[in-house]
């Protein structure tokens, strides 16, 4: 027996949590269901019509019977559509009750997968759930409710004869081939066709972020090529998609209606045969009720595309959900206090087996602060992600006072970390939102994160003080500006661990002045801080030095002593060079 793919393992893993979603919707769905197969009892009405004035009237002359019957048929032809209305708000409803269930969660996991390294992966997943919010109403999906009354209408074709369900039967089972075959033909290439669609997307938006370097530096016709190139190939496999579809979505209709005349022309053939039950009657209801049996097939040929879409929608969000499982109810654990332990960690980025940090082993006692240096692309920045559970250690454990970091609800620990990241992003909304980290704003809190991080002429030049807007990604404000409002997000709370990647990249010598004295402040209230610097003023705050070399751990102890060993080792260096 073939052995599953783990790509297949992870999909499937996802898929319960959808499922349960998809099952708290069963009562909607199956009301959804009963009033369609009214509806389409109902839709049996012109036929009965047709029959009954045939029958009464035709031959009575009948005025008050011919009322009677237009009068009993607009009420069905209204209630029909009062049937369908209810289907349609039902199923609306559902669609919004799936979105409700799901949504939040895939919101998670997609910042999860986001913060991976994969935006893109993020973004496409929301779009899944509301092209899967959506399928709820598609065409696909109303013919779907309808299907069992193909047994019904195939029933009344086999009491006019069975050879009218012969022809009937092998009429569906040609509409089901050319629904295969539709999908061998369309199938993969809509699949790249949404595969590199969403990378012109995500090629976009990447490319408006950086919107002034490239006018600046000229690079505007490559870039804009580049995303270009995606985009043609992305319209060009809809368009061949499109117009494979297009054939079998013909063939089905063609074939629908050539069943219609088949029908009517084997009727008229057996009644001359003195064979077709009913009479003459039966010479058109035949081709109705053979069609009205096609007529779900026909439906699934012609929107196939959303269907496609709607169930690779499915098995990529079953991947993320899978990849990003919910956190398991754990018992609430009490605010650390800032006591870092690392075991022996080794870890790689998210998908990834190359290791960019090998067997690190280090702790930190509350109030300690730890610099970090060492060269350009030596993991110290995989460290910090690390070290607040953003990516799981491929070996060891990263322990904040004796507990796993990465078990943590990130809810619950979160007051207790502070991060500011290499590269600072802001959230759209007021500069109080970002440093209060959208959450209920603490007057006094957030007036010592502000004092702290050095921004109070920030706050007086406003129009609007701390409630001013700060625009997309804080577009408003300078790059010094932005690093200290991440610095006042970081410590908004007085947070027990604090990690800094390179908090004085932007900041002037005043700035820098500023850090180091928030640094000591804190460190002396026991904040634990992880300092990553290429700037020797921060050294002067840290107790404990950790040089990382290749993602290595070259050594780590008391500042005077590491930044000792290191003059020592580069002056034996230089010696040796000067030899």
């Amino acid at each position: 027996m073939a052995t599953p793919s783990p790509k297949t393992d992870r999909a499937d893993a996802g898929e319960p949590e959808l499922i349960a979603a998809l099952s708290a919707l069963r009562g909607g769905l199956g009301r959804a269901l009963a009033f369609g197969l009214v509806a389409s009892l109902l839709a049996l009405s012109p036929s009965w019509y047709m029959l009954e004035v045939y029958d009464r009237v035709v031959y009575s002359r009948s005025g008050i019977t011919l009322t009677m019957l237009t009068l009993a048929v607009l009420l069905a032809l209204a209630l029909i559509q009062v049937q369908e209305w209810a289907r349609g708000a039902l199923l609306h409803a559902a669609a919004g009750d799936f979105d409700r269930r799901l949504g939040s969660r895939v919101f998670t996991a997609a910042l999860g997968v986001g913060r991976s390294g994969t935006a893109e992966g993020g973004a496409q997943a929301l779009q899944d759930v509301r092209t899967l919010r959506e399928f709820f109403q598609s065409p696909v999906l109303v013919a779907a409710f309808e299907a069992p009354m193909i047994l019904v209408y195939l029933a009344l074709v086999f009491a006019i004869s069975p050879w009218l369900l012969v022809v009937t039967l092998g009429a569906a089972a040609l509409q089901g081939l050319i629904a295969w075959s539709n999908e061998r033909a369309t199938g993969p290439a809509l699949r790249e066709a949404n595969r590199h669609g969403l990378a012109a997307q995500t090629c976009a938006a990447r490319l408006l972020d950086n919107a002034q370097a490239i006018e600046a530096m000229g690079m505007l016709g490559r870039v804009r090529e580049r995303w270009a190139t995606l985009q043609r190939k992305a319209v060009s496999l809809q368009a061949g998609a499109s117009l494979a579809g297009g054939g079998w979505q013909a063939g089905a209709k063609l074939l629908q209606n050539l069943v219609s005349s088949a029908l009517l022309g084997l009727s008229c053939w057996l009644l001359l045969r003195g064979e077709l039950n009913g009479g003459g009657a039966m010479l058109v209801v035949s081709g109705i009720f053979g069609g009205r049996a096609l007529a779900p097939f026909v439906q699934l040929v012609t929107h196939w595309q959303g269907l496609v879409q709607a169930r690779e929608a499915w098995r990529r969000l079953a991947g993320v959900l899978a990849a990003r499982p919910a956190p398991a109810p754990a018992m609430p654990l009490p605010p650390p206090r800032g006591e870092l332990a690392v075991h022996h960690v080794s870890a790689a980025a998210p998908g990834s087996t190359t290791l960019l940090l090998r067997d690190l082993n280090f702790t930190l006692q509350p109030g300690e602060v730890l610099a970090v240096i060492g060269p350009s692309g030596a993991g110290k920045s995989s460290l910090a992600r690390v070290l607040l559970g953003l990516w799981a250690p491929t070996a060891g454990k990263v322990r904040l006072d004796g507990v796993d970091i990465t078990g943590w609800n990130k809810d619950e620990l979160g007051p207790a970390l502070g991060y500011l990241p290499q590269g600072v992003s802001l959230i759209e909304g007021t500069l109080a939102d970002n440093i209060a980290r959208f959450g209920p704003a603490d007057p006094a809190r957030l007036q010592a994160a502000i004092e702290a991080a050095g921004l109070d002429e920030l706050v007086a030049s406003l129009p609007e003080g701390r409630d001013t807007p700060i625009g997309p990604g804080g577009a408003r404000l300078s790059g010094g500006q932005r690093q200290r409002v991440g610095l006042a997000r970081a410590v908004y709370g007085e947070p027990a661990f604090i990690v800094l990647d390179e908090p004085n990249a932007s900041l002037d010598e005043a700035g820098d002045a500023a850090l180091a004295n928030l640094i000591a402040r804190r460190r002396a209230a026991g904040t634990t801080f992880v300092v990553i610097t290429h700037r020797t003023s921060v050294l002067a705050v840290a107790d404990k030095v950790l040089l990382l070399v290749d993602g290595q751990q070259q050594a780590f102890g008391p500042r005077d002593e590491v930044l000792g060993a290191i003059r020592e080792a580069n002056l034996q260096h230089a010696r040796r060079a000067a030899a």
